[in-house]
């Protein structure tokens, strides 16, 4: 019983905050002188978002984390926490409608740069915004402890805590998304980021509260006017439940979807068996309850598919259906390609790819395009040719490669290739005379013109 006894004195002080504590009067002003935003923080607000806009848009973790640890975004959102703990309605008010202004200011510039800038690819940062886990949740619960126990703290106040609560709970990325999806016209991309955006906002905040109630224990504000503090303690009671209840559905919403993740690839993993064909592709529906799996190889008949289909419930998986699309033998590569790309299309599985699919057939409708207009400046210049040039009797234009060495290193140039055939012998001086009007007509300065006799 003495070690029990020991051990549990010295853990009490060890863990006890004690002397480093700061005076709550302390605390809760340097707080409210976060809440507010307008002058230079509101300026310091707008930067940070574009800074950590174009490191979204060149995928580089480096510039978002520098980005977030320059936004005062966290001010609002622990003023709102700490305003819930100690019952101060006012200091919630204006916290809350601070914390609307950055959120309308952040927003608004990440729209305008996304719909200035021409760099418009899905990468990986922006996908990683969109959809919220059961981990945020965790970071963001005790990211707000963190930082309410930092802010409290003498020693830690000035250290890189908080900062380092800014980079974790990662509070810009996901308003910057939302601009993304706003000025992208992506509308899931901006209602999942945003989703992102409140869950840790509101976790935060709850942690906040909780560090506040029970770890600092600081006194709830008294009024003068009782019936004003009736009518206050009622309005926090009020935000504190309506935070509170959202808060908890959606830990609730959050966890079922990973169990079900986490089920359908132990599943996946187990007892998933084609010795015949492979797996390429697997995708988890919770909202429609379905595994889908692209395979490849021999078919799978429909009594291994059905025994598969059986072991479901093993894995707490009663009420989901297995979808199973399969390929044939013989596949090529282009019928591989276009089955997974249908698949991921029907699914909206990943925004990159379907950006990568509208890149190729941007390309093939410029390669089009270039073809028809080769055609028609065909068309176009074989008429005024042999009216100027008798001796012209066919042309072909088109776009080429003109390779070459140059100081023994091989160089490639693009060029636009016309392509002239005589009936006869020109003169020299006609064929410079041709050549020139060539590239006047054409007003192009890339133009090689070949002359040659027909056979």
């Amino acid at each position: 019983m003495n070690i029990l006894q020991s051990v549990r004195t010295k853990l009490h002080e060890m863990l006890s905050l004690g002397e480093d504590m700061a005076p709550e009067k302390e605390t809760i002003a340097a707080i409210e002188d976060g809440v507010d935003f307008h002058g230079a923080k509101l300026w310091i607000l707008i930067l940070a978002i574009f800074v950590a806009s174009l490191g979204l848009n060149t995928n580089s973790a480096a510039v978002i984390i520098g980005a977030m640890l320059i936004s005062p975004l966290m001010g609002p959102i622990i003023g709102m926490g700490l305003a819930v703990g100690i019952n101060d309605f006012q200091l919630f008010k204006r916290a809350a409608k601070n914390y609307l202004v950055a959120t309308l200011f952040s927003v608004a510039t990440a729209t305008v740069y996304f719909l200035l800038t021409p760099l418009d690819d899905v990468q990986s940062e922006l996908l990683a915004r969109t959809s919220p886990t059961i981990y945020d949740v965790g970071i963001a619960l005790c990211g707000g402890l963190a930082g309410i126990v930092a802010l409290s703290s003498r020693s830690q106040r000035m250290g890189n805590v908080i900062p380092g609560v800014a980079i974790a709970t990662a509070l810009m990325p996901p308003l910057c998304t939302v601009g993304f999806g706003l000025g992208t016209g992506n509308w899931l991309f901006a209602l999942g980021a945003l989703y992102l955006y409140l869950i840790n906002t509101i976790f935060i905040s709850l942690a906040t509260f909780l560090g506040v109630t029970f770890v600092m224990r600081y006194p709830k504000k008294v009024f003068v006017d009782k019936a004003r503090e009736r009518r206050v303690k009622r309005i926090i009671t009020f935000i504190s439940i309506v935070t509170i209840i959202p808060s908890i559905f959606i830990t609730w919403q959050i966890v079922k979807e990973t169990v079900f993740t986490n089920r359908c690839q132990e599943f996946c993993r187990e007892a998933v068996h084609c010795n015949e064909a492979r797996v390429i592709s697997q995708d988890f529906d919770y909202k429609n309850k379905t595994i889908r799996m692209i395979l490849l190889g021999e078919s799978v008949d429909s009594a291994k598919i059905a025994e598969m289909q059986a072991q479901l419930p093993r894995y707490g998986l009663d009420d989901v259906t297995l979808d199973i699309v399969q390929g044939t033998n013989g596949l090529n590569e282009e019928s591989v390609r276009g089955m997974i790309f249908s698949e991921k299309n029907k699914t909206l599985a990943t925004q990159r790819q379907l950006a990568e699919v509208e890149r190729e057939a941007k390309a093939l409708r410029d390669s089009l395009v270039q073809y028809v207009n080769a055609g028609e400046a065909s068309r176009m210049l074989l008429p005024e040719l042999t009216a100027l040039f008798p001796a012209v009797s066919s042309v072909s234009t088109g776009c080429g490669v003109h390779t070459y060495w140059n100081d023994s290193v091989m160089q490639d140039s693009a060029v636009y290739v016309v392509d002239v055939e005589l009936t006869g012998r020109m003169k020299p001086d006609d064929e410079a005379r041709m050549v020139a009007w060539l590239g006047t007509r054409l007003a192009r300065r890339d133009v090689k013109v070949r002359v040659h006799q027909g056979r």
